[in-house]
This record gives structure tokens, C-alpha cells and sequence, in this order.
């Protein structure tokens, strides 16, 4: 999938990218017409960089419900001749999960273009995934047929409708259909149940890796052999290490971390980071400054899974350097320093926005730190993360540095988030918005009311409004 394109912060569309409260506000005040058609280019064109981890259907689902809008792009995108050949989930994923939203909210269009897709479309598991949840065993017994013609009675057929029973992420379907009377369908998903489970089952009896008796040597040759496949294996092999090494083979395992092969250095660095031995650091800072480029990445790796106070001195010492070890540096000391670390943090915090941008994957852990040690005058940089980033986990960790960070956070930022896309975001909003606002007082309402609201949102609404607080 392609980085997508998003538009200004300024613009409807580009807030309703990113998933920002002042998306939804601005829709519901711009013509119905260019809101729809912001949305519906959203839902279609999945404006996450990340798709598997950041949320967006609820957002643009509950839009829909306040604009009214149909459904007839969905449908179209969905029954499009490229569902066929671009087959990859993230082309109609977030339609699918807007659509499964809609259904639980009662639009019966919603359920009835799922169901259609389960039988016709490219990315049916999905799908079905949504129905699962929703539909009921009626519409779900009707699609049995549907979707197991998609498998040939087949030995090939067979196997991959195994693998789809046993990978399936909501089993309900599978279990009504394992019930059927009829040959062709209840024995059929019986077989790929059992065969399912005999591949977990073959799978567990025959491990590949470290066996019971390996040595230090063959531990660390096994990360070498992965290294050459492609896989990185230098984490679970210092766990290997962990589980073999004794006091003897301290000596071995340091000479593998200074001068070994790269599979077998970078497993002795973690083993030794880890181990917390005096002599990781000056190795750690050798192998970013002589190694290749994977021995490298996984000696700042090390580092940061560091955690005494050794490491923490020494990121202080490191937070100046222009390189990955300078930025880890600086990372560690916004998880692990004190307040006298409040200037390195910031200055890090300041110089990757200038340098990189609001995107950078380095601001987390900084914009936590902003938050975690209290800086108030990085109230201004966190209030430019917040609009601009295209991340809304981002933007949620942002909002979160800034209620601790910033004084008018309560009567700004925080309003809007009640409708961010992220839950933990509309959590902190609906512990720190400011009341007196009425917009605060009809969302915090309706967020108590939504039965799909998750329910950390609903326990901080409640702490807000309940019987033993004031009436909002």
C-alpha cells in the first residue's frame, strides 16, 4: 500500500484524515454535500499510515449516522472490478468496518451490502468477520453455501478452507455452520476443524530452534543461520543465551559481541544488555560507530531495552550525538530520567520536529516524556504535533502531555477530543474537558449512552457525571 496523500490540517478533509475531533465539528457545520464527499474520500482512500493498529471506522461510522448519509460510494467501491485484482485488505478494510459499525447502530442497509460482500467480495473473511458480531444466526447460516464454494472439494480446496477456519479471527460463523444437517456443509466444516487443529497440533511436535543441551556456540550459530535466511533472530537467541550461559562463557560471548559475525554479535549485545555487564555500553557505542548497518540497528536495539541507572547515565552522555544512538539517548531519558533531564528532553523534542517533521517515529517516546516530566514551555511544540501529525495515536499521546503540560488544555484542545477517533484520546478528554462548556456537557451524554463506546470511555464520562457529582 502507498503512503497516502493527506491534505492540510487547515482543510475539512485533511482533519477528517487524521481523525481529529475539529473533523466531525467542521463537517457538521460545512454544506452537507462537501461533507459527504470528504467523508466518503476518507472511507474509500484510507488516509492511516498505520491501518492495523490506528482507528478511524467508529469515527467516520458515527458521522455517517449524524449526516445521514447513504451508502451508494461504499457500494460502488466495493462492487468495483478492482476488488478482484487488488485483493489486499487495506484497499477495502476500513469500508468494511464502517459498515459493520453501521449495522450495530440499526442501519439495516449496512448489514444487508456485508452480507452481500461476504458472498461476492474479494476480502468476504472480513466480512463475515463483521457479521459475526453482528448479524444474526438466521443471515449467517445463509451464507454458508455462498462462501464455501469459494473452496473446491479438492484436496487443495480442502486445505485452504482449513486454514481459513483455523485463522478465521471470529469463529461464530464457522461453529453454526459446523452444526448444519446437510453433508456438503456441517461435515465439510467439521473436517477443516479437525485438520485445523492437527496442524497446530504438528506444528507444536516438530519446533525448529535451540534444543535442551545447545551450547553458547550453537546459540549463537543459529542467529548467524538466521540472519542469512532474512529472519532476525538476536532476541530470542539472547534468551537462548540467557537459558545456557554460565559465568564461563562470559568471555566467549563478549569477544562474539565485539568482533563476532553480525547474527552473533547482535545476540550478544542483547544477551549482555539484558545481563546488564559493565563492559555493553563501550560496545554497545562500538558497533553503532564501526558496525554494519544490522549490527548497528541492533545495538541501539540493546540499549533501549536497558534499564538500570548505568544506561540512563550514559544516555546523558549520548543525547548530543547527530546519529540513531544520539535519538535513542534522548528516548531513554524521556522513559527513565528525572527533572534534570526536562532541557535534554526538549531539545530533542524541538530538534526532531524542526528535522523531521511531525511524523517522526522519535516523537513518541519524546512527546511522552514532555508529558511524563512535566515541561510546560513544550506546550507550544506539543500544540504543533497535535495539528499537524497524521498519526492519531500520535496525536492521542500529544493530548495527553498536554494536560499535564498545558493550563488551557480543559478549554481547548480537550473539547475536541471527545470526538477524536481514538477511545484512549476521548478518555483523557472526558477527564480533563471543561464542563461549563455546553458542547462538553451533550457529548459527555451521549458518550454514556453509545452502546459502542468502549467501556474506559464510559468509566471516565461516569466519574464526570455521575450521582455524586455535579449536574452537567
Amino acid at each position: 500500500m502507498f503512503d497516502p496523500v493527506i491534505a492540510p490540517s487547515g482543510t475539512l478533509l485533511g482533519l477528517l484524515q487524521r481523525g481529529r475531533g475539529d473533523g466531525t465539528l467542521h463537517a457538521l457545520a460545512a454544506p452537507r454535500a462537501e461533507a459527504l464527499a470528504a467523508l466518503n474520500h476518507c472511507v474509500l482512500n484510507d488516509p492511516r499510515h498505520d491501518w492495523q493498529v490506528e482507528n478511524r471506522s467508529l469515527y467516520y461510522a458515527r458521522l455517517y449516522l449524524d449526516l445521514h448519509g447513504s451508502l451508494e460510494e461504499i457500494e460502488r467501491h466495493l462492487c468495483d472490478a478492482d476488488d478482484h485484482l487488488d485483493t489486499e485488505e487495506c484497499r477495502t478494510g476500513l469500508a468494511l468496518a464502517v459498515l459493520g459499525h453501521l449495522a450495530s447502530y440499526g442501519r439495516g442497509d449496512a448489514l444487508a451490502l456485508l452480507r452481500q460482500y461476504a458472498r461476492n467480495g474479494a476480502n468476504w473473511a472480513w466480512a463475515l468477520d463483521e457479521l459475526a458480531l453482528r448479524d444474526d444466526d438466521a443471515g449467517l447460516r445463509a451464507l454458508a453455501l455462498p462462501v464455501l464454494s469459494r473452496f473446491p472439494a479438492t484436496p487443495e480446496g480442502d486445505a485452504e478452507l482449513a486454514a481459513a477456519v483455523r485463522d478465521s479471527f471470529e469463529p461464530r460463523p464457522w461453529r453454526l455452520w459446523a452444526e448444519d444437517a446437510r453433508e456438503a456443509v456441517g461435515a465439510r466444516i467439521r473436517a477443516a476443524q479437525e485438520a485445523g487443529s492437527f496442524d497446530r497440533w504438528q506444528r507444536q511436535m516438530r519446533p525448529s530452534g535451540p534444543r535442551p543441551g545447545w551450547s553458547v556456540q550453537a546459540v549463537l550459530d543459529w542467529a548467524d543461520e538466521g540472519l542469512e535466511r532474512g529472519s532476525a533472530l538476536h532476541v530470542p537467541a539472547a534468551r537462548c543465551l540467557t537459558a545456557v550461559a554460565g559465568p564461563e562463557d562470559r568471555p566467549a560471548i563478549v569477544e562474539a559481541a565485539r568482533s563476532g559475525s553480525d547474527g552473533a554479535r547482535c545476540a550478544a549485545l542483547h544477551y549482555l544488555a539484558e545481563s546488564r555487564d559493565a563492559v555493553v555500553l563501550d560496545l554497545i557505542e562500538t558497533a553503532v560507530g564501526a558496525g554494519s548497518t544490522t549490527v548497528a540497528e541492533a545495538a541501539v536495539a540493546a540499549f533501549e531495552r536497558m534499564c538500570g541507572e548505568e544506561a540512563v547515565d550514559r544516555a546523558r552522555a549520548w543525547v548530543h550525538r547527530p546519529d540513531a544512538l544520539g535519538a535513542s539517548a534522548a528516548g531513554v531519558l524521556a522513559c527513565r530520567g528525572v527533572p534534570s533531564d526536562a532541557q535534554r528532553v526538549l531539545g530533542a523534542l524541538r530538534e526532531t520536529v524542526r528535522g523531521d517533521g511531525p511524523d517522526s517515529p522519535r516523537l513518541w517516546t519524546l512527546v511522552d516524556g514532555a508529558g511524563r516530566l512535566g515541561i510546560a514551555c513544550a506546550a507550544p511544540v506539543l500544540r504543533h504535533v497535535y495539528r499537524e501529525t497524521a498519526s492519531s495515536h500520535l496525536r492521542g499521546r500529544a493530548a495527553r502531555a498536554l494536560a499535564t503540560t498545558d493550563p488551557s488544555f480543559a478549554t481547548g484542545f480537550a473539547v475536541e477530543c471527545l470526538w477524536d477517533c481514538e477511545e484512549t484520546t476521548r478518555e483523557v478528554a472526558a477527564l480533563h474537558a471543561e464542563t461549563g462548556d455546553v458542547r462538553v456537557a451533550d457529548r459527555l451524554r451521549r458518550l454514556a449512552a453509545d452502546p459502542a463506546e468502549e467501556a474506559e470511555v464510559q468509566t471516565a464520562v461516569r466519574s464526570r457525571i455521575g450521582p455524586d457529582r455535579p449536574t452537567v
